[in-house]
């Protein structure tokens, strides 16, 4: 026996209530694994039940044999210890979310801005049984209609998704966004970042409402409602409000029908609650907001008692098979993941960001301003390993709140801004921040030319902005500015595919890393299992590691 290794006694104890006690094992002794590498290939069939024995040389776990009451065994027959089902990825979570969205799988992988969850990373998950949102955040209709052609001519059948984001100092990229999404039939949203419902995101959901002779309600238009706080939580597992339902009613946008469907069906589907996470975090533990959002989620069940209860899902820190086990032990319907998709094959960034990411650890991470949200000081976080974006960012919203203008900033401060961070004068940035809005929202600069203040504001966001852009595109001579959007999960990845084939980032495909993640978490499900039972196996047998591709 491997000195590692604790051997459990033959005459282990078991108490009356014990589940097996009635049970006996009989079969031949070279039926039982007793050594670590046997142990964790009969765990890795995760096909197979597993049954935990002891017996005279010993103890062992095996998928053979025949189990006998112990009223009739024999003298030779074994303990039994403990017992294992078969476990298989496609049977984790929910099956209901499954069915909903159309999975093999209850995964998905969360949205990334600007196209970094690109058509080839929603296609490749889609393809493989999970489902990826594309990145629509940030990008124009223009942008989001070719992507929409593309996946559904690779994906007719599903499953995508499609991202919105809230857009407090971009109302009408919202609205056109939402129209777009309405007018091309696309069926599932996240939404994300927002902090109260908006007039967009109700009509969205309500336009899809309709009944059947039956009566049964269906809601095509389905919402994955992706947030940290309960408040936010709350308005998404309620009804829409009726004082934006009688609006959308008024203005033609929804049928009298609708309006009054409205009362019976929630404004999300889903809520995927994002803990510790990259881009916009309240960096909160899953293990707190889990169960407070299921508590939340079962109240609002009681009071509504809706056909089909709403999914919670966990989101941030899943980097690894352990992570995604605690989150379905918590009791979470599905997984979401983000930061570790960025550094894979597929994901819409340059080479020289995926391999940064691919370094990073836990602690390479930092908050810094958000450029979508930064008059309102709301932040993001981000990858501070190898740029020096974060810092600069943190010193442009220092300016913007201690001096009202561009015009009041001190002589050496502008310049400091104009030659270390914009590399251009503020008056070129200010001419190509018109041109920008003129395009996207043409009221933003008009609310700057009324307020100092409100343009002193664009002209940071044009650095904030871009500063992703130039990540995306590997702009050469602009790699200390790249603003990269990750989580500490970043770091537990990397540190679980060390000295794996998955280790260089060029061998990081998105279905691959996926397929592991839940064949990882299946495993360690079942080893778990036996050890909540007693059986001590050996610290070892507790990790995963991927040996090679899954696709």
């Amino acid at each position: 026996m491997p000195h590692h290794e604790t051997v459990l006694p033959t005459t282990r104890p078991l108490s009356s209530a014990h589940p097996f006690i009635a049970w006996r094992w009989q079969g031949d002794s070279t039926y039982l694994a007793r050594d670590e590498a046997s142990q964790r290939q009969l765990l890795l069939h995760l096909e197979q039940p597993i049954w935990a024995i002891a017996d005279r040389q010993g103890w062992g776990i095996t998928s053979e044999g025949t189990l006998i009451p112990a009223t009739m065994a024999s003298p030779e027959s074994a303990e039994v210890l403990a017992y294992t089902p078969p476990l298989m990825p496609e049977t984790l979570g929910n099956p209901e979310f499954r069915a909903l969205f159309g999975l093999r799988y209850a995964y998905y992988a969360g949205a990334m801005a600007g196209g970094i969850a690109s058509e080839d990373l929603v296609i490749a998950l889609g393809k493989a049984g999970f489902m990826g949102v594309f990145g629509a955040a940030g990008l124009l209709p223009t942008r989001i209609e070719q992507a929409i052609q593309r996946i559904r001519e690779a994906l007719p059948q599903g499953p995508y998704a499609f991202n919105l984001i809230f857009s407090p100092n971009e109302p009408a990229l919202e609205e056109r966004t939402a129209t777009l999404y309405l007018a091309q039939g696309i069926r599932t949203i996240e939404a994300s970042a927002y902090v109260d419902l908006t007039l967009n995101l109700v009509r969205y959901r309500l336009a899809g409402l309709e009944q059947t002779p039956q009566g049964k309600i269906i809601a095509q238009n389905r919402i994955i409602a992706k947030l940290s706080r309960r408040e936010v939580a709350q308005r998404f597992m309620q009804p829409a409000p009726t004082d934006l339902v009688a609006q959308l009613l008024q203005s033609g946008q929804i049928s009298q029908t609708q309006a009054q469907l409205a009362q019976y069906v929630p404004m999300a589907d889903a809520i995927t609650v994002e803990a510790d996470s990259g881009g916009h975090t309240d960096n909160r533990p899953l293990v707190g907001l889990i169960p407070t959002m299921l508590a939340l989620r079962e109240q609002i069940q009681a009071q509504y008692r809706y056909a089909q209860p709403i999914f919670i899902g966990a989101a941030g820190g899943i980097g690894t098979p352990e992570a995604a086990l605690a989150a379905f032990t918590m009791g979470a319907d599905y997984i979401v993941t983000g930061s570790i998709n960025q550094s894979c094959v597929e994901a819409g960034t340059s080479p020289h960001v995926k391999r940064l990411l691919a370094q990073a650890d836990m602690a390479d991470v930092m908050m810094a301003p958000a450029a979508d949200m930064f008059e309102m000081g709301v932040k993001v976080q981000l990858l501070k390993r190898g740029t020096l974006f974060p810092l600069r960012a943190q010193k442009l919203y220092e300016l913007y709140s201690r001096y009202p203008s561009l015009e009041a900033l001190p002589t050496d401060e502008r310049e400091k801004l104009e030659r270390q961070i914009f590399k251009r004068d503020l008056e070129t940035i200010w001419q190509e921040t018109v041109q920008y809005f003129q395009e996207r929202d043409p009221r933003q600069i008009e609310r700057a030319q009324r307020d100092p203040h409100q343009k002193m504001a664009l002209v940071f966001r044009w650095y904030l902005g871009l500063s992703s852009r130039w990540a995306n595109r590997g702009e050469p001579g602009r790699e200390m500015d790249y603003q990269i959007w990750c989580g500490p999960a970043m770091g537990t990845f990397n540190a679980w595919v060390q000295g794996t084939y998955l280790e260089p980032p060029e061998n990081r495909r998105v279905a691959d890393i996926a397929l592991h993640l839940m064949t990882g978490c299946a495993y360690l499900a079942r080893a778990r299992m036996l050890a909540l039972q007693g059986v001590r196996l050996s610290p070892s047998l507790f990790r995963y590691t991927p040996q090679h591709p899954m696709l």
